[in-house]
């Protein structure tokens, strides 16, 4: 085999490894959900509060159960506690991170927008776009909500390209009304 043959059989075997690779990866593309399709899919939104998380084993991944106290019911049916499973986590020695899944903290509040069936636990829509943080100014104890895609870039569709777009650092009740007003139009 000639220098050249061995350097293009190098070449096919590299190219044909990076393929490989690629699909291996399996990369995270979330396709852009406006407000209204939020409100629209989710079968319940609430207000909740951060209890505690267990992460699990199950079939070769690793998924994250999140306990929350449900403060405020905005649509559909909440029990007054509920668990939210995700996938990724840290499971004894082995971590797994997945792009676009949300990652809860101890003690936060948050309005989500849920998506399964009572009794169930229960995923986030469109998970960094149903994921809404709220904060509270230790000043004057009002409140902002910032949409988690915020900072992420999702797929638009309809402008055929990725755009970081969404909620941030809006007055409580701003979203609220907005909020309320979509279910309500959406009722009718």
């Amino acid at each position: 085999m000639s220098y050249l043959q061995r350097r293009r059989f190098l070449w096919i075997l590299f190219l044909i490894g990076l393929a490989l690779v690629a699909v291996a990866a399996r990369a995270t593309t979330l396709v852009r959900l406006r407000f209204p399709e939020l409100v629209r899919y989710s079968s319940a939104i609430g207000r909740v509060h951060y209890v505690g998380a267990e992460v699990h084993y199950d079939k070769g991944e690793i998924w994250t159960d999140t306990s929350f106290e449900v403060i405020e019911r905005e649509k559909g049916y909440l029990p007054a506690y509920i668990v939210v499973r995700q996938p990724g986590g840290k499971f004894n020695h082995l971590q797994s991170h997945v792009e676009g899944a949300p990652e809860f903290r101890p003690g936060e509040e948050l309005i989500l927008f849920l998506w399964g069936t009572p009794g169930k636990p229960y995923s986030v829509l469109g998970w960094t776009q149903g994921t809404f943080r709220i904060r509270r100014n230790a000043r004057d104890g009002s409140e902002t909500i910032t949409q988690d895609s915020s900072e992420i870039p999702v797929f638009d569709p309809q402008a055929n390209e990725f755009t970081k777009t969404g909620i941030r650092n809006v007055r409580i009740e701003i979203f609220e009304e907005k909020m309320h007003k979509e279910i309500n139009r959406q009722l009718q």
